[in-house]
């Protein structure tokens, strides 16, 4: 089953990651400078093909193509031993669990977040939970491309299973210790929950700690995606000034 990446930054990234494409159809009066782009599918030896910009309205079916589209294999999942055999705990890695996310919008909002605070990886629910999917890779902005997607058949032998290989693990709640009081300085697994039920009552009681975002208006809780930014956020804080002074 093949797949669509569509719009400019998303080509380029899937490129630049050296992900296999099939093919990349370039609408004839598309603008701007696409030479860099144009130039790298060449090198990468990607096939490309200039039609009409109707043509690419069809195949995308209402997403932003912004003028081209690559088709590619689904993407990629590593299994856990894959994941883990590109780890070192002493180099303290983060890695996000998600317990049962289905917003394909959230699980991208989550994979750029993450890129872009230097997460490890990403370990998601065979079941019930969102997959990678072209939304997911329009929203991640192209984090699709560099973080690595694990997908498991039971969250909580894998939980086990990170312990073992010298992980702690961190659970977002409501009812836990405010997230500013805990020093990050371990190889953390951060389980983000779904976003009606939380975390299962499983997986919080397999946790090291329960951590919480407070709040200060009428509602109490943030959408997951962004209380996982903000907690993976000041992992990253802690690491970079433990002080709280910048590292510049």
């Amino acid at each position: 089953m093949s797949e669509l990446i569509a719009g400019r930054n998303n080509v380029m990234a899937a490129l630049e990651g050296e992900r296999s494409l099939t093919k990349i159809l370039v609408s004839r009066s598309i603008r701007g400078n696409m030479q860099p782009l144009l130039n790298l599918a060449k090198e990468r030896g990607c096939p490309l093909q200039f039609v009409p910009r109707e043509k690419l309205d069809e195949l995308a079916k209402g997403l932003n193509h912004q003028g081209i589209l690559a088709e590619t294999a689904a993407w990629k999942y590593y299994d856990l031993d894959e994941l883990l055999a590109d780890l070192d705990v002493n180099d303290n890695p983060i890695l996000l669990l998600l317990a049962g996310v289905e917003d394909p919008h959230n699980l991208g909002a989550l994979l750029r977040s993450g890129e872009c605070a230097g997460v490890d990886g990403v370990i998601l629910p065979k079941r019930r939970s969102a997959q990678l999917t072209e939304t997911v890779a329009r929203v991640s902005m192209g984090a699709i491309e560099s973080v690595p997607v694990c997908r498991v058949g039971n969250l909580a032998q894998t939980v086990d299973t990170l312990k073992t290989k010298g992980f702690w693990i961190a659970a977002a709640d409501m009812g836990g210790q405010n997230y500013w009081q805990v020093k990050w300085d371990f190889p953390v697994v951060l389980i983000l929950g779904s976003e009606g039920s939380g975390v299962p009552r499983l997986l919080k009681e397999k946790s090291d700690y329960i951590v919480s975002i407070p709040t200060r208006g009428r509602v109490n809780s943030l959408n997951v995606s962004v209380a996982g930014a903000v907690l993976i956020y000041e992992i990253l804080r802690q690491r970079i000034a433990p002080d709280g002074l910048s590292d510049n």
